[in-house]
């Protein structure tokens, strides 16, 4: 497929169509990856999608620990008044 840069204020840009960002699942942002002397445009999905389910199914597995200890077990918070 071709398609032409076009200006966008100062910058150029790419339009991509209707179709192929429905295709493709692309709403608001992409990420670029530059390989080999191609540009390669990814669909970002939403951050942190579908953690909410995951923590629940960490805790029920109990697999929730903490990793390291408190930094603040041997703190003296007396000092800080």
């Amino acid at each position: 497929m071709e398609t032409a840069i076009i200006k966008i204020g100062n910058s150029k840009g790419l339009r991509l169509s209707k179709t192929i960002l429905e295709k493709y699942n692309i709403k608001d942002k992409v990420e670029i990856i530059l390989e080999e002397g191609q540009i390669i445009l990814k669909p970002i999905e939403t951050p942190r999608n579908n953690w909410e389910s995951a923590f629940k199914k960490m805790n029920a597995e109990g697999d929730d620990e903490l990793l390291i200890e408190s930094v603040f077990n041997d703190e003296n918070f007396e000092e800080w008044n």
